[in-house]
Order: structure tokens, then C-alpha cells, then sequence
């Protein structure tokens, strides 16, 4: 019994508000246009990323602002971030296809996998690049056959996709126009100058970076 007492007094030490808060980290919804939105979509202010999975610099970016963004913004439900591809060749848009896979749930572990282990595969999309063996004339043949030489089914398989799954995403008509119109939003309509970019509910952020971007970042929730 005293357990019993101990344990409520405990709780209504705890603020009520405390108890009920939401944490946003786990929601994944889709935007419009198709991004992925992590976090509230209510949220009062809304970062969007422009990535490119072939961007070195975006790997960078992901790597040092992942946790931050989650634990000090996005936890709260006061800030929001959506993921946007802004596609540079066909390597970046097998990459944007496979992340894809799985649905919204699945996508900012697919995300941040592909830009850990970036490296790995660029290696081998290099090699695969300079190759000068013909390649399929069909556009969705030659993201499939991108994603079975560079190790990009590879990763994926490590995740736990089939490659019928995975062809099945490259081959999503959906998908496809969602990806094509994300990266004709960011060049031709926002404009962004390379990857990765932000925009902060809808103004474009000055700056490549993570220290630059936080800079722009009104100030987290306390």
C-alpha cells in the first residue's frame, strides 16, 4: 500500500501537461507534393530539405542534424521537418525511388541509411559509371540495373527488402511523379542554388549547413 501511495504522490509531482504531450518524433505523414513530414503537420514552423543522395554534403548535413532536429525541435510538435528530393542525375533518383520503399514509416531510417553508408555505394557507382558496357535503353531497366550494381539493393536488402520489392519501387509510376515533382519544384520554383537547402515556412534559408541553418532556426522549445 505505502508502494501504492509513493507511486501516486510521484505521479501528481509530474505537470498534467507533461503527462499528455505528444512525442512528435515517431509521426511520419506525406506532404502534398510527397514529401515525408516528420513530426507535427500542424506545426507553426515548417523546415523543408532539398536532398540529393549522391550530395556528399547532404550525407554531411544528415549525419550532424538528425538527432538535434529530432530531440531539440521536432519532439515538442512545435516544428516540423519534411524531406524533399531535388534529383541531380539518375544514380541520385534510383536512390530517391528505393528510399521510398516501405512506405512512411519506413522512410527516414531508408533515408538516413542510404547517406551513412553513402560512401560504400558511391565506390561502387563510380566504377560502375566508368564502365563502358552498354545499359538498357528503358529508363526503368536502367534505375533497376543502377540499383543492382551499385549497391544500392544491397543496403536495401540489409533492411530487410526483397528485389522483387525493390524493383517494384523503382517501377512505381506514383512514386516516380512525386520524386519528379519535388526536384522540378526545388530548381525551377524555389530556385535553390545546390543541395542540400532549406526553406523555413517557405522563405529559402541563406546557407548549406547545419551551424547556418540552426542560426535560422528560431530558438528551440524549452
Amino acid at each position: 500500500m505505502n508502494k501504492i501511495r509513493l507511486l501516486a504522490l510521484g505521479l501528481l509531482a509530474i505537470p498534467a501537461a507533461a503527462l499528455a504531450a505528444p512525442n512528435w518524433v515517431g509521426h511520419v505523414a506525406l506532404s502534398p507534393i510527397g514529401g515525408h513530414v516528420l513530426g507535427n503537420p500542424a506545426a507553426p514552423t515548417k523546415l523543408v530539405e532539398y536532398v540529393s543522395y549522391t550530395c556528399s554534403h547532404c550525407a554531411h548535413f544528415v549525419a550532424e542534424a538528425s538527432q538535434p532536429l529530432r530531440e531539440r525541435y521536432v519532439k515538442g510538435g512545435k516544428f516540423s521537418v519534411e524531406v524533399r528530393n531535388a534529383v541531380r542525375d539518375k544514380y541520385d533518383l534510383a536512390a530517391a525511388l528505393l528510399a521510398r520503399c516501405g512506405g512512411a514509416k519506413r522512410f527516414f531510417g531508408n533515408h538516413e541509411a542510404l547517406f551513412a553508408n553513402q560512401d560504400a555505394w558511391m565506390d561502387k557507382l563510380t566504377v560502375y559509371d566508368k564502365n563502358g558496357a552498354a545499359r538498357p535503353a528503358d529508363q526503368k531497366a536502367a534505375l533497376r540495373e543502377i540499383g543492382q550494381k551499385t549497391g544500392l539493393y544491397d543496403l536495401m536488402n540489409k533492411r530487410g527488402f526483397t528485389n522483387a520489392q525493390l524493383d517494384g519501387c523503382i517501377n512505381d509510376p506514383a512514386s516516380m511523379k512525386q520524386v519528379l515533382a519535388m526536384t522540378d519544384e526545388a530548381w525551377n520554383k524555389v530556385k535553390i542554388s545546390g543541395t542540400p537547402s532549406f526553406t523555413i515556412n517557405g522563405a529559402l534559408v541563406q546557407g548549406s549547413d547545419w551551424m547556418r541553418l540552426q542560426a535560422a532556426l528560431p530558438d528551440a522549445p524549452q
